[in-house]
């Protein structure tokens, strides 16, 4: 049975929002929560990126629902040693609901120090890095590492959860989904893919939980839906590598005039049609993932709960 999640965008909400929404989640009869980690939105129509450990801090008193980042670059613009502790507060407050996605990140959000952006295969490396890193550290004790991106010296975590946070890796093509599979105690992706689930288990993954995440548009009016996710998300259409290559917001928004309302309606169900959401669901389940996180384009938020709550929820198995 799949375990069905909510979404909670920091590119579109601030953080007040964000926990008004993990309650209503909660209240409507979601399972669980992903809450995406950036220093940027993906364009100005978005308009917010709160620090997303202390929105955590804020979840682990609002809710009681486990709790997983979707995903931290923990190699660039914060160095694993900061992201080890972060997780492992995080891993206390939220009295061990807490899982630590992990992924090799965007240019976007990792540029803003002015460091290098390195090629695709370098940055796995150095994900791949930083995970040793924090699991290391989450051992307790004080501890040395000198690797090829990262040195640390005599750090030691003092609070730390009773077992180390689950790590689980984001992967979108066969590279990246095979290290998922390698070190990951789980993977995470967006895409409705069941190779790419089969490849994460025949890599190492075997049976541990695969997660995904998807966007939907409720409203009333279909026409207003599509309108939203056009206007608030067209970023998500935008084809290869450009996601993880664009610097700038202003970069993305230049991309996205190329992609039309139609072609955001065709992958993101718009609108009151409950067999459409359902429709879009099942495609994940039926890939292979455990467990899916919808998220909701655009202001209508009380609106899609009640929805879902009781359209869409009692469907699934």
């Amino acid at each position: 049975m799949a375990k069905i999640g909510y979404f909670l965008s920091c590119e579109e909400w601030g953080p007040r929002e964000l926990l008004e929404q993990a309650e209503m989640a909660e209240a409507a009869g979601f399972e669980g929560l992903w809450i995406s980690d950036h220093y940027h939105p993906w364009n100005s129509e978005q308009g917010n990126s709160p620090f997303v450990w202390s929105v955590i801090g804020g979840l682990s008193r609002a809710t009681s629902l486990p709790v997983t980042t979707a995903v931290t670059c923990p190699t660039i613009r914060i160095h694993p040693a900061i992201i080890a502790q972060a997780a492992a507060t995080s891993a206390v407050m939220l009295e061990g609901r807490f899982v630590l996605g992990v992924g090799s990140g965007e240019n976007l959000n990792e540029h803003v120090l002015g460091d290098r952006w390195p090629p695709a295969d370098v940055r796995l490396k150095m994900l791949e890095e930083a995970v040793r890193v924090m699991r290391l550290l989450w051992e307790g004790g004080v501890k040395d590492f000198h690797g090829d991106y990262y040195t640390v010296e005599n750090a030691r975590l003092y609070t730390l959860p009773e077992e180390p946070p689950p790590v689980y890796v984001s992967g979108f093509g066969p590279k990246s989904v095979r290290l998922a599979g390698r070190i990951g105690d789980g993977y995470c992706s967006t895409i409705p893919d069941g190779e790419l689930v089969s490849l994460f288990r025949s890599s190492g993954g075997g049976d541990k939980p695969a997660q995904a995440g998807m966007k939907v548009c409720w409203s009333e009016e279909e026409s207003r839906a599509r309108k939203t996710a056009h206007r608030i998300w067209p970023n998500e259409q935008l084809p290869g590598e450009l996601a993880q290559e664009l610097p700038t917001p202003r970069h993305f928004e230049q991309a996205s005039e190329l992609v039309t309302e139609e072609m955001v309606a065709a992958e993101v169900p718009c609108g009151p049609d409950p067999e459409l959401h359902l429709r879009s669901i099942r495609r994940y389940i039926e890939a292979g993932y455990d467990e899916i996180y919808v998220q909701q384009i655009g202001p209508e938020q009380e609106g899609f709960f009640r929805f879902y709550e009781t359209e869409i929820l009692p469907e699934l198995p």
